[in-house]
């Protein structure tokens, strides 16, 4: 059993490497410059030589922070990822819990307490304005992620990741308003762009992250992506699932693509967009749907 989760936080941590590089080498292409090209073949080794860069880097606290906070903020995401991405039951793994779904929105809200303490522990103005906006805004998307989460896992009367690994079911013609949904929902929990106002470069610097560096810097690098990775297998789960394993976490390798082209395509939002995205348009959407649902 232990080497089942070592193969998944492996495999895990590999493919957050390739796709943030696939990222850099992306959106260097649709803005027409060659982007990473220096280590190795065709620089594919740059994100391993960052990573490399990012552990060897001296350990630094900010003067003035609540050490203690400062510390263990960064750690708390990563730790919140290695336990959701264990709840995938693989052939190796041979505990698979019938309420997967539900622990995972469990384990999902805690990464409020993450964004909230990086920022405030610092004791910086930039980044407690930036923890406050992440905070709100993924307690938002987290009220309208449950409601969406309901229509397919009612259909399939199953919270349980085993059934949609490996029986599969189609809902994303019956759901494709909500599907779309779905992905928007993704971008906001994660803070991506065009909903990355908890980093804000341009009026907070970094947001909630501007104090940290190297290994912390690197946990929280690691928990975003390896969100993103996870919210994107769980949408083709959901919407478009096969009864194989391995096209189910390939597929949803292939969404993840899209949170490259959104960052690449749209300009960042104004906050009280995002904020009337959720709780008018988002809420709105999901109610006409209930009843259309519900009458017709």
């Amino acid at each position: 059993m232990l080497f089942g989760y070592l193969f998944i936080w492996v495999s895990m941590l590999v493919c957050v490497i390739y796709i943030t590089m696939l990222e850099r080498k992306i959106m260097s292409y649709i803005q027409t410059r060659k982007g990473p090209n220096k280590v190795g073949f065709l620089g594919l080794a740059t994100a391993f030589a960052d990573a490399l860069k990012l552990l060897v880097k001296g350990f630094g606290v900010v003067s003035v922070s609540s050490r203690l906070l400062f510390s263990f903020s960064p750690l708390l995401t990563v730790y919140i990822l290695f336990f959701v991405w264990c709840l995938l039951p693989l052939s190796t793994v041979y505990v698979c819990s019938s309420l997967g779904f539900l622990i995972y929105l469990c384990f999902n809200s805690l990464n409020v307490f993450s964004v909230l303490g990086s920022g405030w522990s610092c004791n910086s103005k930039y980044t407690l304005l930036g923890s406050i906006r992440g905070a709100s805004q993924v307690i938002s998307y987290e009220a309208l992620l449950l409601l969406v989460l309901i229509f397919p896992l009612a259909l399939s009367y199953s919270l349980s990741f085993l059934v949609y690994c490996y029986f599969g079911y189609w809902y994303l013609l019956l759901f494709f308003p909500l599907s779309v949904l779905f992905l928007v929902v993704g971008l906001a929990e994660t803070n991506r762009s065009p909903f990355d106002f908890s980093e804000g470069e341009s009026e907070l610097v970094s947001g909630f992250n501007t104090e940290y560096g190297s290994m912390e810097f690197a946990c929280l690098f690691l928990g975003e992506y390896g969100q993103i990775v996870f919210i994107c297998i769980i949408w083709f789960l959901l919407y478009c699932s096969t009864s194989i394993f391995f096209f189910n976490m390939v597929g949803g390798i292939l969404i993840s693509f899209s949170f490259i082209l959104f960052r690449s395509t749209f300009p960042r939002f104004r906050y009280d967009l995002l904020m009337n995205l959720a709780w008018n348009w988002g809420l709105l959407l999901v109610s006409i749907y209930f009843l259309y649902l519900l009458f017709f």
